[in-house]
């Protein structure tokens, strides 16, 4: 599964968070289900076939992917809940040793009163206001076990929780969460059907958020992250309806940290006060479409010049590099721009059509990605393409694949 991750890099940015080079650069998949109301389960299975075109060679390559996807949720007596949720990827050839299993929640819920929530078993934290990139995702890093899309809602879905027991308090406003994530195992693991909690418990981790919403339009939410081996990180959540299309958002996160090259490259200790950004507008039309524009800042990513300087020395350092950063789904570079458009029911009725563009404010590199996607009651039928371009050993221009086409059929059982 570590192989993957290099074709991934920033295209998942955060991210981001596995078919190798064709699994890293499968596309996008923001559906929502539609299964019957009040049912307890929710599951579908989905094909896909992929057709790619190299970058430099220009060699052609093929791929197929079958998915079958579950979540469970269920209010078993009163006061008690179970919540379970699986997803197996079968890649090209079908076999046994192309899947990959990701089991990502599986936990039990207490709940005593109204006010009053523990959670304990493997829970998926996901924290962050952005589109693109999530600053305060503290838990996202080597969650990612098999990428069946780049989309970063795809990439926070489809991952591995965390082992935790978690407490929340809840008001009227706002709410109180503690977690507690222990260790639990030493190395991640290749195992298709592992767990894998060596990947996402590799040390202890705690989180406390507080929420509370100011007015009708401001609601900030404040955390502070810790756990062994590094010291306290702060971070901001904040979202203000400026206007009745307009919502602004700011993701935030600071603290004392090594730079990612250091910690890839096992360089000497460079640890200051360093600070993580995404920030962004979303302006809806009252024809269902919705545009996001998003500034995005990684203070431990490399700037130009160390950009320039890693691209044009060693090989193995700028693989390594790279791997290290796809791997915990953050930022290689310092600045990035993002660009979300989403149009429901464009131009005839369940059809959705979607687009993404990355750029790389560093080297300039770009990612473009489209999706078209019809609905009917109980399938999805979509059609993706994607153009990663800029010079050799770029962000984007470096992704083993130019062109990718892909076909998609997903049935809701």
């Amino acid at each position: 599964m570590r192989r993957i991750l290099f074709a991934l890099v920033v295209a998942t940015a955060p991210a981001l968070a596995d078919d190798e080079d064709a699994a890293a650069l499968s596309l996008a998949d923001r559906t929502v289900t539609t299964t019957q109301h009040g049912s307890d389960w929710r599951a579908f299975t989905e094909a896909a076939l992929r057709g790619s075109t190299q970058q430099g060679t220009g060699a052609q390559q093929r791929a197929e992917r079958l998915s079958f996807d579950v979540h469970y949720d269920k209010v078993f007596a009163p006061g008690w809940r179970a919540v379970f949720a699986d997803r197996l990827d079968l890649q090209s050839g079908l076999s046994a040793e192309n899947s990959i299993n990701t089991l990502k929640e599986a936990y039990l819920s207490w709940q005593p009163s109204a006010e009053r929530i523990a959670d304990l078993g493997r829970i998926n934290v996901r924290n962050g206001v952005a589109l693109g990139y999530n600053p305060t995702d503290y838990f996202r890093a080597g969650a990612v076990r098999s990428i069946v899309s780049i989309d970063p809602a795809s990439l926070r879905e489809n991952r591995l929780g965390s082992a935790m027991l978690r407490g929340q308090t809840l008001w009227a406003d706002g709410s109180l969460t503690g977690l507690y994530s222990p260790r639990l195992a030493h190395q991640p693991s290749d195992g298709a059907f592992s767990p894998d909690f060596g990947a996402t418990n590799q040390r202890d981790r705690w989180l406390v958020s507080l929420s509370h919403k100011l007015s009708e339009s401001v609601s900030p939410q404040w955390l502070a992250f810790g756990g062994a081996g590094q010291s306290p990180q702060i971070g901001l959540n904040l979202t203000a309806l400026l206007n009745d299309a307009t919502v602004g958002n700011v993701e935030w996160s600071a603290g004392r940290a090594p730079s990612l090259v250091s910690q890839a490259l096992t360089r000497p200790d460079d640890t200051v006060y360093r600070s993580r950004l995404a920030t962004g507008l979303t302006y809806t039309t009252t024809r269902k479409l919705s545009l996001t524009l998003e500034y995005e800042y990684n203070g431990a990513g490399l700037d130009q010049a160390g950009w320039n300087s890693l691209r044009r020395g060693s090989p193995a350092a700028y693989a390594s590099y790279r791997v290290f950063a796809a791997n915990i789904q953050d930022l290689p570079t310092r600045q990035n721009i993002f660009l979300y458009a989403t149009w429901q029911d464009a131009l005839i009725n369940h059809l959705d059509i979607t687009a993404m563009v990355r750029r790389d404010v560093v080297d300039q590199s770009r990612l473009l990605w489209l999706e078209g996607r019809y609905h009917w009651p109980r399938v999805d039928l979509a059609l993706q393409w994607q153009l990663d371009s800029g010079e050799p050993g770029s962000n984007f221009g470096a992704l083993p694949d130019r062109r990718i086409l892909q076909v998609l059929v997903r049935y809701f059982l």
